[in-house]
């Protein structure tokens, strides 16, 4: 049974105007499914809960372990969808301090990033962190020539060689990639690399749930098994084409009426510091598959109450054209009972007895009628809990969305023309051969 719930009660009486949309759902629904299966589109990710490589799952699982067995760090290389979503999931459900644990508390390795930015310092500040523990990589490009992943795989790949044996530094590199081809899978063949695939059919930032996002996340102590199944069930509960029914596709529409309504800018807002990087996965996923032809609502984040510090003036007198969607975790993993003090210095007597969610909750509560009353429409998606099974709910769930959401605008949700301008700049600037004349 499913664990997410939308409530679209702050959304003013844009509801009403939902089931206008049902003729158009139904038809985007039957185009996305019918192309599920086939290779040459990338839609692969509808069926991938119940439609995954179940012999590579295992490899994936059988690596991690060994992984977690020799390595007190996997370093991660990839940028944009070949990072973002396994890093979204490790931090929402490990220790908020996972990586600044001792070993002996976190017992898996230390998920570290690279291959995200061009910055020297970042990776001069990586080598001299690592210093002497033991590594493994995982490398993730669909081409292997991507400029972020590869430059930090040339730089990691010589420190590996240099630290181990040829054979070892070869056993303790992971690549995920094409199939068949690509710079990075014909490097992998030679060097008789352990390879995962990348499917055909599913683009990067839809990736999370194939061997992209589950390598790290295995290592990093998930379980996989949940994760997918939490999938599975988002799978099922959001396969009815009928809107009326469809929560995810009714999400999907009442963005499209907002934008109309000239809301065009989304904040995604967590009061879970945890969730942080959920945030980024989120942004890009919004951003790159809507952002095109002039169109698209633009995706941003904020953390509360953090952010009302900062933001929240502006979110509730600033320009007009915003509308939230807030996660609400109903039961934290853990609760802090507030204490009464004899001097009361700080006046928080009156919270004596009460919890700090509880607190939380209040804070979320008064925030979101603030906002609607100030003309910032909300959607509150609710979960249970923050653990795997809901993770791969939630994961699944704004995929259709955002895959539904950007049919209705008209646009393609699965490419991204606009990303290769700055990289024909780019290469033109550092003298790449071919790009002289462009």
């Amino acid at each position: 049974m499913g664990n997410i719930k939308i409530n679209f009660d702050n959304a003013k009486d844009f509801e009403k105007k939902i089931m206008k949309y049902s003729r158009q759902v139904k038809e985007i629904h039957k185009e996305l499914h019918a192309k599920a299966d086939d290779k040459n589109e990338f839609c692969g990710w509808l069926n991938l809960p119940t439609n995954y490589d179940k012999e590579e799952f295992e490899k994936i699982k059988k690596a991690a372990k060994k992984i977690q067995a020799d390595s007190d760090i996997l370093l991660v290389i990839g940028i944009g969808g070949s990072y973002l979503g396994a890093r979204a999931v490790i931090e929402s459900l490990n220790n908020t301090f996972y990586n600044i644990q001792a070993n002996n508390q976190r017992k898996t390795p230390q998920i570290l990033y690279v291959g995200n930015s061009l910055s020297p310092n970042y990776i001069s500040d990586l080598v001299n962190y690592i210093g002497d523990k033991d590594i493994s990589i995982n490398v993730i490009s669909k081409s292997g020539t991507t400029t972020e992943p590869a430059i930090a795989f040339r730089i990691f790949r010589e420190i590996m060689e240099n630290k181990y044996s040829l054979k070892e530094a070869r056993s303790r590199i992971y690549v995920t990639t094409d199939s068949e081809k690509g710079a990075l899978k014909t490097l992998a063949d030679k060097e008789k690399y352990t390879t995962f695939v990348i499917p055909d059919n599913v683009g990067g930032r839809y990736s999370v749930l194939t061997a992209v996002g589950l390598l790290p996340i295995a290592t990093a102590g998930v379980n996989i098994d949940e994760l997918m199944e939490g999938a599975r069930i988002a799978q099922d509960r959001y396969s009815d084409e009928n809107l009326k029914y469809n929560e995810c596709y009714k999400y999907a529409v009442l963005r499209n009426i907002l934008y109309e309504d000239e809301k065009n800018i989304e904040i995604l807002v967590t009061y879970e510091p945890k969730m942080h990087y959920f945030i980024e996965w989120w942004k890009q996923l919004f951003g790159e598959s809507e952002g095109k032809e002039q169109k698209g609502i633009y995706p941003s984040g904020a953390e509360f109450t953090t952010d009302l510090h900062s933001l929240g003036q502006y979110i509730q007198q600033g320009r007009r054209n915003l509308f939230e969607t807030v996660i609400s975790i109903e039961n934290p993993e853990n609760d802090i009972e507030l204490k009464k003090e004899e001097d009361d210095m700080d006046n928080l007597n009156y919270l004596a007895g009460k919890t700090m969610d509880y607190v939380n909750k209040k804070a979320m509560e008064a925030t979101i009628a603030a906002h609607v009353e100030g003309d910032v429409p909300n959607i509150v998606v609710n979960i249970n809990k923050l653990d795997a099974n809901n993770m791969g709910q939630l994961i699944y769930f704004f995929e259709l969305a955002c895959a539904m959401s950007g049919s209705i605008l008209g646009i393609n949700p699965f490419n991204q023309p606009g990303v290769e301008k700055y990289k024909t700049n780019m290469f033109k600037l550092l003298g790449k051969p071919g790009y002289e004349g462009k």
